[in-house]
C-alpha cells in the first residue's frame, strides 16, 4: 500500500501540474468494500490517470509487454504497473473472457477495487459503443457497486501518429455509484445485457458522447 500511495502520489502530480485536469465526483467512491470502475475509453492513457486519480487502489489489465520489456525502460514500465496493482494480459487476449473476468472476481472478493472498460478497447473515433457484458457479469455475481466515470479529451494526451505525449487539458468525472442486486454467476443472459446497459447510459451522461448501438471490434488489450 505504501508503494501504491507513492507511485499515486508521484503520478498524479505530474498529471496535475503537466494537464491542470477537471476532476469531479471523487467522493462518489466508497471508502471501504469491493467496488468497479467502468470508464469510456479514449486513450492508452487512461488506465495510469484513473489509478493515478481515484482515492482508492484501481486494478486495470495491462499488456503483458509492459512487465517483460528489457531495459531500463522495461523496468520502470514493470514498477509503475505492479505497483499500480495492473494485472499482464496477453495481447490478443479479451478482457471479457473467462479466465480474465475470474482474476477480476478474485480482487473484489478481497474487497478491493477493479476497472473495466465495457467497451472493450478504446474508441479511435470518440463514439461510445456498446458494452459487452462482462461489466454485468461482474456486478451481478459479486453485488459489488459500479462506478461510472467520463473520460473528456484524453485522446488528445497523445495524438494520432505521435509517440510522445502532449500534455493536455482533460476531464474526469465519476458518476454515482450503481447498484444492482447480487444474483451470483448464475443470471441470464438478458439480466447482464440489462445491467450493462444502465451502466452505459450513465457513462454517456457524464461523457456527453455520441453512441453506436455496435461494439467495438478491435480486439487488442490497450
Amino acid at each position: 500500500m505504501e508503494l501504491f500511495d507513492g507511485v499515486r502520489w508521484t503520478t498524479r502530480t505530474l498529471i496535475a501540474g503537466s494537464c491542470r485536469p477537471t476532476v469531479i465526483g471523487l467522493e462518489n467512491v466508497p471508502k471501504s468494500g469491493p467496488f468497479i470502475v467502468a470508464p469510456n475509453h479514449l486513450s492508452f492513457l487512461d488506465s495510469v490517470i484513473v489509478q493515478a486519480l481515484m482515492p482508492r487502489p484501481v486494478a486495470f489489465f495491462a499488456k503483458a509487454e509492459y512487465f517483460t520489456t528489457k531495459g531500463f525502460k522495461g523496468r520502470v514500465m514493470k514498477s509503475f504497473f505492479t505497483a499500480v496493482g495492473s494485472i499482464p494480459v496477453e495481447r490478443g487476449e479479451q478482457a471479457a473472457s473467462v479466465q480474465a473476468l475470474k482474476t477480476l472476481l478474485d480482487i473484489l472478493e478481497d474487497g478491493r477495487g477493479i476497472g473495466i472498460y465495457p467497451e472493450g478497447t478504446r474508441s479511435r473515433d470518440g463514439i461510445l459503443y456498446r458494452g459487452r457484458t462482462g461489466v454485468g457479469w461482474l456486478a451481478l455475481t459479486t453485488g459489488a457497486p459500479v462506478i461510472p466515470v467520463g473520460l473528456i479529451g484524453t485522446e488528445k494526451l497523445q495524438p494520432a501518429g505521435r509517440n510522445a505525449v502532449k500534455p493536455q487539458h482533460f476531464t474526469m468525472k465519476v458518476g454515482e455509484p450503481l447498484y444492482f442486486d447480487k444474483t451470483g454467476p448464475d443470471h441470464s443472459l438478458p439480466a447482464r445485457r440489462q445491467v450493462t446497459d444502465k451502466i452505459m447510459d450513465a457513462i454517456a451522461e457524464l461523457s456527453g458522447q455520441q453512441r453506436s448501438t455496435s461494439y467495438n471490434q478491435s480486439k487488442v488489450i490497450e
